[in-house]
């Protein structure tokens, strides 16, 4: 006969509990960038554009960001410039998740530590 007993010890329930709590925060923040958007105001290659020639140029919106080391710009079309803002501001909240899970993490091991002390 052969009984296989699993024991969850305290420590690693807490450390599951973390999981999810990270997990379920990041789930609800669905799309993310990271970068910054910006409207900028160019001149366009047609001569004598009224437009252009009045001053107001051409407006489009522009994500910025780095890939690694390297800095990047993309053009993002009017109508896509709403959600991508909302990705953006998602992506920061990511980020303070981050720090957060990562304050519990340290707090969780050294409170388990000194526990086994």
């Amino acid at each position: 006969m052969c009984y296989i007993a699993h024991v969850h010890r305290p420590k690693q329930k807490l450390l599951d509990e973390l999981k999810r709590w990270f997990f379920d925060g990041a789930e609800e923040l669905w799309p993310i960038a990271l970068g910054s958007l910006s409207l900028r105001k160019s001149p366009c290659i047609r001569k004598q554009c009224s437009a252009c020639a009045s001053g107001h140029g051409h407006l489009s919106y522009a994500l910025s960001g780095y890939q690694g080391k390297r800095r990047f710009s993309i053009y993002v079309p009017d109508e896509l410039a709403p959600e991508v803002e909302k990705a953006i501001e998602n992506g920061r909240q990511l980020q303070e998740l981050m720090k957060e899970a990562g304050l519990r993490y340290i707090k969780e091991r050294k409170r388990a530590r000194q526990e086994k002390r």
